[in-house]
């Protein structure tokens, strides 16, 4: 014992009994503690103890059997869908590789200069067939293609025939077009 508690001997003090109250409240607290400690502590452990067997199981659809039937098919409709994006793209590629080429001056300058001719032969075929001095009849050849004309002076008839030799006929009356 210590000098002081040697010292009192008799009756204790009010706050000797304090403290004594104080200090058994905290020793019923820790013991508490303590008790709900240990009863979580074995709680946790029974649920460890309660596992069951560890049994193995293929996840994978094709080994284990279990809706394998439409995992095959989803596998097919991704390598479809990725065939037909290959595809698609290929196709893009060309049209737009096929477009530049189209685009270019020179094509451009060929279809202008073609359009002109074309212009400028149409101008001419009126001329002969509607000018001063029509023609009563005539052929003309393009591109394998044969255009062959005649005039009764009432009708203008056009006979084309195309290189597989396929036959239009075209006829038009002549003085009935007014402007």
């Amino acid at each position: 014992m210590t000098k002081e508690k040697i010292k009192k001997r008799g009756r204790p003090s009010k706050a000797d009994l304090k403290r004594r109250r104080r200090d058994a409240n905290k020793d019923m607290v820790i013991k508490w503690v303590a008790f709900v400690g240990v009863l979580l502590f074995l709680a946790v452990a029974v649920q460890q103890v309660m596992a069951d067997q560890i049994t193995f199981k293929f996840k994978s659809p094709s080994f284990n059997g279990i809706n394998a039937s439409s995992h095959y098919l989803t596998i097919e409709n991704q390598e479809f869908n990725r065939r037909k994006e290959i595809k698609s793209e290929i196709k893009a590629a060309i049209d737009e590789a096929k477009r530049d080429k189209e685009n270019s001056t020179v094509q451009r300058f060929i279809r202008n200069f073609e359009s002109r001719v074309y212009a400028e032969l149409s101008r001419q075929l009126i001329a002969n067939l509607f000018g001063e001095t029509p023609s009563e009849s005539g052929t003309i050849t393009l591109e394998g293609n044969t255009i062959d004309y005649t005039s009764d002076g009432t009708y203008l008839t056009l006979k084309i025939t195309e290189a597989d030799g396929t036959i239009t006929i075209i006829t038009i009356p002549i003085g009935s077009f007014t402007f």
